[in-house]
């Protein structure tokens, strides 16, 4: 897969159905080509998510493939709600990779951060100034504003009905480094500590004094999804790309990491204290 390229769950959860049920009906790709008047590439990016199967599509393989009646149905309901349109998709300038609709239908979100607060935990003059920072020509402050109103926009994550879990590691570094200035961070903190009395947010802190430990290698996301067809998903940002790791031994060592992270992590207590100490050092440094 490449780096900048992962499909979203609805759509890798169609390519899976529609090779499962090639399989289990003996056919090859090329027999299933030739009987259903497709390419044999077609297939492959049916069943790998390069290619979004339509209504017709999903319906004509499932009578090749001799599927019953109600998967048949449920499978070409899936194949509509793939393409239906995302909120994100108003930002598509803003939103380039498919982050954003997988994070979107994800139940768990684990999550280590090296540098910045989370995106989804980040308050509005908080994202500003990291916006700003990568976009320092004054021309930009339109661009800017937008990405700032597609940021908020998609906080609103964790407080919709059946929000995702959050369960979120931060390097102490990230709550010391004064972004955006005193007061910014001063009230980046404060929401750190609202955000954390919700339920659905678990939110700790590496401390420096951990020393060595799993995440010096940068910051990173394991999604995981309520079906249990849909496989976790890595991913890693980076200024070279992004990366969407799917294999299921490497998402494991990912998830691995977070884990011995969290052995040398704060308690949910401890790191609240850390934070409010960090708030009130902001106020009398």
């Amino acid at each position: 897969m490449s780096p900048t390229y992962s499909p979203t769950v609805r759509l890798r959860r169609l390519a899976r159905e529609l090779r499962r049920m090639r399989e289990e009906s003996g056919l090859s790709p090329e027999d299933a080509a030739a009987r259903l008047g497709w390419s044999r590439s077609k297939v492959s990016r049916l069943e790998t998510g390069r290619t979004r199967a339509s209504p017709v599509d999903v319906a004509t393989a499932c009578d090749l493939y001799g599927v019953n009646s109600s998967i048949r149905a449920g499978l070409i309901q899936l194949a509509k709600e793939v393409r239906q349109r995302g909120w994100w998709t108003a930002y598509a300038d803003v939103f380039t990779g498919s982050y954003i609709g997988l994070e979107d239908e994800a139940a768990v979100i684990h999550q280590w951060e090296v540098q910045l607060v989370p995106g989804l935990l980040q308050t509005e003059d908080y994202a500003r100034a990291v916006i700003s920072a990568g976009r320092p020509d004054p021309q930009n402050a339109d661009d800017i504003q937008r990405r700032v109103m597609a940021r908020m926009a998609r906080r609103t994550l964790l407080s919709r009905p059946n929000a995702p879990e959050l369960h979120a590691v931060l390097d102490e570094g990230v709550i010391r480094r004064p972004i955006g200035g005193r007061e910014s961070m001063r009230d980046q903190l404060d929401a750190l500590l609202s955000a954390a009395r919700r339920p659905n947010v678990m939110l700790r802190i590496l401390p420096y004094s951990a020393g060595a430990h799993a995440g010096l290698e940068g910051s990173f996301t394991v999604l995981s999804f309520t079906e249990q067809v849909d496989p976790n998903v890595a991913y890693v940002e980076g200024t070279a790309g992004d990366v969407y790791v799917e294999s299921s031994d490497q998402v494991d060592r990912y998830k691995m990491a977070f884990d011995r992270i969290c052995d040398v992590a704060l308690s949910r207590e401890a790191s609240m204290r850390l934070i409010s100490d960090a708030k009130e050092q902001l106020l009398h440094d």
